[in-house]
């Protein structure tokens, strides 16, 4: 695993146009937006097709088109840049078990990803803001770095003088109101997150086929 210092450089560039708009390149709701994104108000309801003159054409889909797709599919969802995430896959290709898989594994480690995941940010979006801001601990140590990477049996929990700001106490009132992945456990009451384990792939629920991925970067 890259050191802290490392992690903090590599979430440093973050992509600053619309989020709606890299919905709409993959033709698919990213849910990059939160509750927003299961409104009427949600740009992709009225135009489903990709952002650009010739958006509403039809584009021949070749195999590599299908591949490179999907991988900026999952760069957008988990809010990873290029390179970091051409890390990821390579530390991937190195560990044990299906590349595609593991990779997955590896994107739903990050802290951003568990805060989201367990109800504490209604985006990743805003997730890497909390985290960034140095509201979270882990174990009892602060970690500002959204791309931190959890393990089994870690301890997540917003830090005491940061419960009585509005997005905690919102998520505080709100908890359940959205499902929990298993392998994660939300306390509302101390606004802690027990990581029991890792998740397997049949756990994880982004929609994309890392096949296509591992392909495109096998070549």
């Amino acid at each position: 695993m890259p050191s802290a210092e490392a992690q903090k450089g590599l979430t440093m560039a973050r992509y600053a146009g619309a989020d709606c708009r890299r919905c709409r390149r993959e033709k698919m709701k990213l849910f990059l937006k939160g509750s927003k994104c299961d409104g009427p108000k949600c740009p992709f309801e009225s135009r489903p097709f990709p952002p650009g003159q010739h958006g509403r054409g039809r584009t021949k889909e070749s195999e590599y088109l299908l591949q490179l797709r999907e991988k900026q599919k999952a760069r957008r969802v988990y809010g990873v840049l290029e390179k970091q995430f051409r890390g990821y896959y390579e530390e991937a290709v190195a560990k044990k078990g299906k590349t595609g898989e593991v990779l997955l594994q590896i994107l739903e480690s990050r802290l951003d990803n568990v805060v989201y995941r367990a109800g504490f940010a209604k985006s990743r979006d805003h997730a890497r803001q909390l985290v960034r801001h140095g509201h979270l601990t882990v174990n009892g140590h602060k970690v500002d770095i959204p791309s931190y990477r959890v393990r089994e049996h870690d301890i997540v929990q917003v830090r005491e003088r940061s419960r009585e700001l509005t997005p905690f106490v919102i998520a505080q009132a709100e908890a359940g109101s959205r499902p929990v992945p298993a392998w994660l456990e939300p306390i509302p009451s101390t606004m802690k997150i027990l990581v029991h384990s890792l998740p397997a792939r049949q756990v994880i629920d982004t929609q994309v086929q890392e096949q296509l991925i591992v392909e495109l970067y096998s070549k």
